[in-house]
C-alpha cells in the first residue's frame, strides 16, 4: 500500500494533479473538478489537524473499517464525511494550488511523529494518514481521468 510520503508516489500524485483540468470530465459521481479539489484539501487539512471536520461514528467496529478503508478498492460515490461534502464554485486554480500546498506540508512531518486524531478514524499515526491521504488522492484523480 503506497504512502504520500514515498517520494515516487508524491511524485506521481503532483504529476496527475497537474494533468487535471478544470473542464476534466468526471467518470463518476457529482462532484465537478474544482468541488473535488476543495474536498480532497479539506480531508488533508484535517489530517494536519488544520480542518473543522465533525466526528463521524463508523458503521463496523473501528479496526475492521480502517482494514476495509485501507486494502480494499472504494466504491464509486461512497458516502463520505459531512464536513468534506463539496458545494457550490471553488475557485480551481485557488484549490489545485492549495492542493499542491496541502501535500508538501503533510509530507514533511515524519511518519513517526505525533499526528491528530482523525474525526473518523481516531488516533492512527502517520503510516494510516499517509497511506489514505495517498488512496484518497488516487481514488479523486482517477474520477476525472487524471
Amino acid at each position: 500500500m503506497p504512502l504520500l510520503h514515498d517520494p515516487a508516489v508524491r511524485s506521481a500524485i503532483e504529476t496527475r494533479l497537474s494533468t487535471l483540468r478544470q473542464d476534466s470530465p468526471r467518470q463518476w459521481g457529482s462532484m465537478n473538478p474544482d468541488q473535488m479539489l476543495w474536498h480532497v484539501n479539506e480531508f488533508l487539512a484535517a489530517a494536519l489537524g488544520e480542518g473543522s471536520m465533525p466526528s463521524q461514528k463508523t458503521p463496523l467496529p473501528l479496526p475492521l473499517m480502517r482494514f476495509m478503508l485501507l486494502y480494499l478498492p472504494w466504491p464509486k460515490s461512497a458516502p463520505t464525511n459531512t464536513g468534506a461534502v463539496a458545494k457550490g464554485n471553488h475557485d480551481f486554480e485557488a484549490e489545485r494550488a492549495r492542493c499542491r500546498g496541502l501535500i508538501a506540508k503533510f509530507t514533511s512531518r515524519p511518519l513517526n511523529a505525533a499526528w491528530p486524531v482523525d474525526p473518523t478514524w481516531g488516533a492512527a499515526g502517520g503510516k494510516f494518514a499517509s497511506r489514505l491521504q495517498a488512496k484518497h488522492l488516487d481514488h479523486h484523480l482517477r474520477q476525472f481521468g487524471a
